[in-house]
C-alpha cells in the first residue's frame, strides 16, 4: 500500500484546495470566472488548465482580460494524470514572483476519460494536497455533476477539502475528506499483462541485461507500429523502468511490452516496493542528481499506471501510436 499521505483537514494551511460542482456552462462560468477575474483585480498570478471546450468558455466570457492568464488544455497537457502536477500545476506555480498568491483552474477528470485513466486521476486529486501543503496557492478543481458518474463525484468529494455545491457561490469543509483512503483504495492490482506469445515480448531482465532489454524493447516497439518521437520515448521509459528496478527494486524485474487499444503499453514489475506516492510527480530542481527516472517516464507517457504491496511493484506505461 503506498504510504505517506496521512493528513486531516488543517484549517491553518495556506493552501487552498476546493471542488467546484456545476451542472451546466452557466453554473460553470459562475462559478470560474469570478475566481479568475478576482485573481486579475488583486494582481495575482493565474492560470486556467481545463479541457478544450470549457476553456474556450472561459476565455470568451473573460474578453480582453484574458490575455493576463495563463491558459493550457487539460486534454493535450494533462493527457497523463501523473504529468499533472510536476508539469502544470507546479511548471506554473513554481514560476511566480515569492509573496502573492497563485491561482490555478485544474479540471482533470472529464466525462470520457476511460477506465485505465480514471483511477491515476482520482489518486492525483489525492495527491494534490500534499504536493502543495503549506503554500499559498489555490486550486479550484470543476466536477461536472451532469455528466460524471456517482464515484467520481465522491471520490471528488474524499480529495478536497473543501467543496462548493452547484449553484452555489460559497464552499463548506467536505465531511468526506480523506485523501490517503483514495491514494490506497486505487493503488490497485493491475490487469494481468499477457504472456510472451505473437505481439508480446516479455523478458526478465538484471544489471548485466539493461542494454540488450532496451534494445529488445526498442525493436519490438518498431514491430508494433511506433516510429520517431514515440519510437525515442518507448526506448527512454524502457531504460528508465528496468534501471529504477536494478537500483531500487531487488536487481530483477521482467520487462513486458504490447499493444492495447492504439497503445503501445510498457511494463516493469519487480520485487521492490514504492513507497513515496509523489514519485515522479515532484519537478526536479536544476542541481538535482538523480531521481528522475519516474518523473520522466510521466513527462513522456500517455497515461502511467502502478501498484506496489508486498509481493512487489508493477508500473506501467501508455504511450500512443
Amino acid at each position: 500500500m503506498l504510504t505517506g499521505t496521512s493528513e486531516s483537514l488543517d484549517h491553518t494551511d495556506p493552501f487552498v484546495h476546493p471542488a467546484l460542482f456545476y451542472g451546466d456552462p452557466g453554473e460553470y462560468l459562475a462559478g470560474t470566472v469570478p475566481f479568475v477575474r478576482a485573481a486579475l483585480a488583486a494582481d495575482a498570478p493565474v492560470a486556467v488548465a481545463v479541457p478544450g471546450e470549457n476553456l474556450r468558455l472561459i476565455q470568451d466570457e473573460l474578453g480582453a482580460d484574458g490575455a493576463a492568464v495563463r491558459f493550457l488544455d487539460m486534454r493535450e497537457a494533462g493527457r497523463n494524470p501523473g504529468r499533472i502536477i510536476p508539469g502544470v500545476l507546479r511548471a506554473f506555480a513554481d514560476t511566480q514572483p515569492p509573496g502573492r498568491r497563485v491561482h490555478i483552474i485544474g479540471e482533470p477528470v472529464w466525462a470520457g476519460r476511460s477506465p485505465a485513466e480514471y483511477p491515476a486521476c482520482a489518486q492525483h486529486e489525492a495527491l494534490i494536497n500534499t504536493a502543495f501543503r503549506g503554500r499559498e496557492v489555490t486550486i479550484l478543481c470543476p466536477y461536472d455533476t451532469s455528466r460524471l458518474d456517482e464515484r467520481a463525484l465522491a471520490d471528488a468529494h474524499a480529495t478536497h477539502p473543501v467543496v462548493i455545491p452547484a449553484g452555489s457561490a460559497a464552499g463548506r469543509p467536505s465531511a468526506a475528506y480523506d485523501p490517503d483512503g483514495v491514494v490506497a483504495r486505487y493503488n490497485e492490482p493491475l490487469p494481468a499483462a499477457p504472456g510472451a506469445g505473437p505481439g508480446v515480448l516479455a523478458v526478465p531482465f538484471d544489471e548485466d541485461s539493461l542494454s540488450a532489454v532496451r534494445h529488445l524493447a526498442t525493436d519490438h516497439g518498431a514491430g508494433l507500429g511506433l516510429t520517431g518521437l514515440a519510437l525515442e520515448n518507448l526506448a527512454l521509459v524502457t531504460a528508465e523502468l528496468t534501471t529504477n528496478s536494478v537500483v531500487h527494486g531487488g536487481g530483477t524485474g521482467v520487462l513486458t511490452v504490447w499493444s492495447d487499444d492504439g497503445y503501445v503499453l510498457c511494463e516493469v514489475r519487480d520485487g521492490g516496493r514504492l513507497t513515496d506516492p509523489l514519485a515522479g510527480r515532484r519537478p526536479a530542481s536544476r542541481d538535482q542528481r538523480g531521481g528522475r527516472g519516474l518523473l520522466l517516464v510521466n513527462l513522456l507517457s500517455d497515461l502511467v499506471r502502478a501498484h506496489t504491496g508486498p509481493e512487489g511493484t508493477t508500473i506501467r506505461s501508455y504511450l500512443g501510436r
